[in-house]
């Protein structure tokens, strides 16, 4: 599809996802995997960040040590991206993380913003956008024109989700060209209502035990 969209092939993440599909899984259990899951994505989108030198001294000699350059920052979109934000902050305890709300109305399917905790100016360098699933993309699409309007260029993004349908990846590909896309799986086809298929069904819903019935 593109050089830019990455699709992890591992035995792990493979297994995780197929727990999370089931739909006999526990909210706890669905919680945990969507953490699994995010904290192997985050590793594997963090393998290109520039590092930076510094002398130490362990208690036997000196040695050269590296850290993380650039400031990196979260922005979850409200609310099944709270699910993948702990994994990321284990990787990056001192990552601000900014929250974006954005829901997709039903009949239309167009993204609707409600909230943003974006400040003024961005003080990262770069920002990985959380976002479980890429269904129809709009959703990924209207946060995604609200990070670029605070200042961050598209080539110091990159878009975390655990599944995305083809179309989706697609569209939002095509709408942002230098996007970097990490993603678990890919999906081949939406719904009539705009659901990726075979897909997780609702994860914020899943992730906070709020399904019809429960």
């Amino acid at each position: 599809m593109s050089e830019k969209l990455h699709v992890l092939s591992h035995p792990l993440v493979n297994a995780r996802l197929s727990n999370l599909r089931q739909t006999s899984t526990t909210p706890k259990d669905f919680r945990e995997g969507i953490r699994d899951v995010s904290l192997i994505l985050g590793i594997e989108a963090s393998r290109d960040l520039e590092e930076e030198t510094f002398h130490g001294q362990t208690p036997i000699g000196p040695f050269v040590g590296s850290t993380i350059k650039p400031k990196i920052g979260f922005a979850p979109i409200l609310r099944a991206g709270l699910g993948m934000t702990d994994a990321m902050l284990d990787l990056f305890p001192s990552a601000p993380v900014y929250h974006l709300g954005i829901y997709r109305e039903k009949v239309s399917l167009q993204p609707v913003e409600y909230y943003s905790k974006l400040p003024p100016t961005p003080p990262i360098d770069m920002c990985f956008l959380l976002d479980p699933l890429i269904a129809t993309g709009g959703t990924a699409c209207a946060a995604l024109n609200m990070i670029l309007d605070w200042g961050v260029p598209v080539n110091h993004i990159k878009l975390i989700c655990i599944l995305g349908s083809q179309d989706g990846l697609k569209r939002v590909l095509a709408e942002f060209p230098g996007l970097e896309i990490w993603v678990a799986a890919v999906d081949p086809t939406l719904t009539d209502k705009g659901l990726i298929s075979p897909g997780l069904g609702d994860t914020g819903d899943r992730l906070f035990n709020t399904l019809r019935g429960s």
